[in-house]
């Protein structure tokens, strides 16, 4: 074809993603060909393998880009520099660990998933399915497809790849969520309802593309920028389109008004794909926030300032506020995100070229946070009267006591809730401190402090928590904390040691991720 120029591709610049990508191919393939027994264990060790092969290949890649420099791939399609490869290196340390959670089981071999995703619930398929032991060991390639399109969304540098990334890191998820085992009408309708409403935000996302387009001749992000002081005249497009582009980023991290998906698919989907979507998306989608945020909207700054302000506030107070009236752990944990997001939103807000280093570390001990504290609930159960376990123990009343009986599983716990409070010693502490700074530093002394009273408002309802556990007379024997294979307790405590390292020796972690504050533009 005349004119046709054909793309140089850097295919080394691209290992993180082709290995977990290709690994989630491998995956499909095992479930089609290897016998049933293997496939289980089959599936978790290529997992594992391909998330620390992914991070290794992000070691050398830094150190590559180092050495020459930041470059574009696929023809500027995606960006290799320092922030995209530090989200991406954040993402296989959280996945791998997320991972462990996902291939866990209990003492009697039972996991998180339904036997038979496709059986309608109460069914008498779905009933022999589960007497058959079967398991849905495809969960691990669906997982790894979404984490291939959470690698590429913060290194997207057009909008059109940024949006194939968006729809391969979701469709998965959407399909995960609705695999709990237990509570089976609960997680199909979270299922649901995520799926509706991540099709309504990825709507608004690909017409605020259309309108960008519009406005500039191009969907790379670097190319808008260049036309944002060149065209007059055009002011409607270009506000229009960052808006709705700005309403599909905002969706992922569960930034109000875009929240109300939140609460609903954390409390059904299955509790470990739920730690692994609340810590993995928000990296990948406040990595893409970022970049959208610090190339393009530098040059509307004025403009949209007080719209993002705006969600800020709404987001940290409304997170809060609702998180202290649950009785739900899981939706506790759900509205704790939601205020988390605002957190982090400063750090975006502040256009400073601290916001960014300051925003990954944030992300990295949240994320640590999240998995641990997620993974401590697929443990702590319910017990009934005859004395056996079933389902797990949500309700803030089961865990009355839970420091007495069970000391290791409530301490693990307490930390990762004073992690999330910003308690000093801990990764939180350190995270919430470098975005607040960076907020400052950005002229947004009043969101910063808003930030600081909400953070001490949710305060409450961490430590109300801890004294339900540590200091609360327990109501029988309701509780159980379930022995298992071990991977769980392998995956809390390295969330466990990675807190506590965050929050007391943060100074190699915090310099490393100081390197990568500047986007290529």
């Amino acid at each position: 074809m005349n004119g046709f120029v054909e793309p140089v591709i850097d295919w080394a610049a691209l290992t993180p993603v082709l290995i977990v990508l290709g690994a989630a191919v491998l995956g499909v393939l095992v479930e089609a060909f290897v016998p049933r027994g293997a496939r289980r264990a089959t599936q978790v060790v290529l997992s594992l393998l391909a998330t620390a092969a992914a991070l290794i290949a992000v070691v050398w890649r830094w150190t590559v880009v180092a050495e020459t420099g930041p470059q574009e791939v696929v023809a500027g399609a995606i960006i290799e520099d320092g922030p995209a490869l530090l989200a991406q290196g954040i993402l296989a340390v959280l996945s791998f660990v997320g991972i462990l959670v996902v291939a866990d089981r209990s003492e009697w071999g039972e996991d998180a998933f339904a036997a038979q995703g496709a059986a309608r619930p109460g069914s008498v398929e779905e009933a022999d399915a589960t007497r058959a032991g079967r398991t849905q060991s495809e969960v691990f390639p669906l997982v790894l497809f979404a984490l291939t399109g959470m690698l590429v969304f913060p290194a997207a540098g057009d909008l059109l790849t940024m949006f194939i990334a968006l729809e391969v890191l979701s469709l998965p998820l959407y399909l995960l969520t609705g695999l709990a085992r237990r509570r089976r009408l609960l997680s199909q309708e979270a299922s649901l309802k995520y799926f509706l409403l991540g099709s309504f935000a990825s709507a608004f996302f690909i017409m605020g593309v259309a309108l960008l387009y519009g406005f500039s001749g191009t969907v790379r992000l670097s190319g808008i920028a260049q036309a944002v002081p060149a065209m007059v005249g055009m002011d409607g497009f270009l506000l229009a389109g960052t808006v709705l582009v700005l309403v599909g980023l905002l969706f992922k991290v569960g930034a109000v008004p875009f929240h109300a998906w939140t609460p609903d698919v954390y409390q059904g989907a299955p509790t470990p794909i739920t730690g692994f979507m609340a810590a993995c998306t928000k990296v990948a989608a406040f990595g893409a926030l970022l970049r959208f945020a610090y190339v393009v909207v530098p040059g509307l700054e004025w403009d949209l300032e007080p719209l993002l302000w705006g969600i800020a506030i709404l987001t940290m107070v409304v997170g809060t506020v609702i998180a202290i009236v649950q009785s739900d752990v899981k939706r506790m944990l759900a509205y704790s995100s939601i205020a988390h997001a605002g957190f982090v939103l400063l750090g975006v807000i502040a256009l400073d070229e601290q916001g960014i280093p300051a925003t990954l570390f944030y992300l990295l001990a949240y994320g640590l946070a999240t998995i641990g504290a997620f993974g401590v609930v697929t443990l702590v159960r319910e017990r009934s009267a005859d004395g056996t376990v079933t389902g797990e123990a949500t309700h803030l009343s089961q865990w009355a006591g839970l420091g007495r009986r069970h000391p290791a599983v409530a301490a693990a716990m307490a930390l990762f809730l004073l992690s999330f409070a910003g308690i000093p010693l801990t990764a939180g502490f350190i995270g919430k401190f470098a975005v607040f700074s960076a907020a400052v530093d950005g002229g947004a002394t009043v969101l910063v402090v808003i930030a600081v009273l909400a953070s001490a408002a949710a305060a409450f309802f961490y430590v109300r928590l801890i004294v339900l556990m540590f200091f609360t007379e327990p109501d029988g024997e309701s509780t159980a904390v379930v022995r298992s294979e071990g991977l769980t307790a392998v995956a809390v405590g390295i969330c466990a040691l990675g807190t506590l390292a965050l929050g007391v020796f943060p100074g190699p972690v915090l310099d490393l991720v100081g390197q990568a504050a500047v986007f290529l533009p």
